[in-house]
């Protein structure tokens, strides 16, 4: 990297830190999901697991509902909401509705600037829902972890580079190349994610799954963690995309995988579970 480029790059990464304190931290993921977000969720008499599969599909509702759950205005018990069923249990479906609308029209006003970006973002969208999918069944299965909070944990973990990606569209003379920007991206999007979730009040081992999901060399232990399981969906999914799973050497697996004890066969059953479930979500806002 030149001088030049380091220098772009610092300045665009001190503007996002300058930007991460606002209260309004709403940036634009996938226009057609939200768009069929807001579709979905205005049909009557739906059930609680259909709205989870609805909210589920959608990066920054999640949080947001999450967020507004552990308010003092919602949440007079004072106990700690960590999942969306019982955010969405205890907010009450219109409020998740007005929520929906809310994030939607920010999001939509956002990315309509930009046709590139939006197929950038639809891409890192498709990826996120998989990597949830693959998270929860994986926490099922594999683990005492809640699925639910798995999910989540799956959905935000790229939460970074959706923010990092709407950003840059306001900074449209600063990078020289796309190459230049994703590499941006790759270097900084588990950081600047880490710092949105703290915006947002996430969990902290959440937080740290976002942080760490990409570490090789996690520690080994018998217990796995949150950070185990988002590691590992994310890595098994680049592989199952690239159908390079039997080419895979497992007696050199990341650390997470070896805590979670999985083999071949145990991938593909939870790669054959996360297909159902994926696909439970997409019906739920075709």
């Amino acid at each position: 990297m030149t001088r030049t480029e380091k220098s772009i790059e610092f300045e665009f990464i001190a503007g996002l830190t300058a930007e991460l304190s606002s209260n309004e931290l709403i940036f634009p993921t996938s226009l057609n999901a939200t768009m069929k977000i807001r579709r979905a969720l205005s049909q009557p008499e739906m059930s609680i697991d259909v709205v989870v599969r609805i909210v589920s599909a959608e990066p920054v509702l999640s949080a947001q509902m999450l967020r507004l759950s552990n308010s003092a205005m919602a949440n007079h018990t004072g106990k700690k909401i960590v999942d969306l069923r019982s955010a969405i249990m205890l907010l009450g479906f219109t409020a998740v509705r007005n929520v929906a609308i809310s994030v939607g029209m920010k999001q939509l006003v956002d990315q309509k600037r930009n046709e590139v970006l939006s197929k950038n973002m639809d891409g890192l969208w498709t990826r996120s829902l998989r990597v949830a999918a693959l998270s929860s069944i994986i926490a099922k299965r594999m683990t005492r972890l809640s699925p639910d909070k798995a999910m989540l944990a799956g959905l935000l973990h790229d939460v970074g580079k959706f923010y990092i990606m709407s950003r840059a569209s306001h900074y449209q003379g600063l990078f020289v190349s796309d190459s230049a920007l994703w590499e941006l991206v790759d270097h900084w999007h588990a950081s600047i994610g880490a710092a949105i979730l703290e915006n947002w009040d996430m969990d902290q081992d959440i937080r740290d799954a976002v942080m760490d999901h990409r570490m090789i060399n996690l520690p080994l232990t018998s217990k796995p963690s949150l950070t185990d399981v988002v590691a590992t969906a994310d890595f098994l999914d680049a592989h199952f995309v690239n159908d390079s799973l039997s080419g895979l050497d497992w007696d050199a697996m990341p650390s997470a995988m070896k805590n979670l004890q999985l083999d071949a066969d145990k991938c593909q059953m939870l790669m054959n579970e996360s297909k159902v479930e994926l696909s439970l979500i997409l019906q739920a806002i075709a």
